[in-house]
């Protein structure tokens, strides 16, 4: 299966269980990861990554991405996990 297949190129979105998810939200979920999971991130762009990384969640779920990725840095996996 190819990108295309999954999410035409022009749509931008889909629904999955009810949940809209939007193209990039697998690449907006890293971005914030990363942001979140690095000591030199400002305190203030910090919980904007949080922030967003929380209002990502349902659709990644919706995705399944956690039924096949596991997230290696503890913390990030005990915030997701508590969501």
């Amino acid at each position: 299966m190819r990108p295309e297949d999954v999410l035409p190129d022009d749509q931008n979105q889909t629904t999955r269980d009810g949940v809209v998810i939007r193209k990039g939200s697998v690449g907006a979920f890293l971005v914030n990861a990363r942001a979140w999971c690095d000591p030199q991130t400002e305190a203030a762009q910090h919980q904007i990554a949080e922030k967003d990384l929380l209002e990502l969640l349902p659709a990644l779920r919706a995705l399944g991405l956690f039924e096949v990725f596991s997230i290696r840095d503890v913390a990030l996996q005990r915030l997701v996990e508590a969501h």
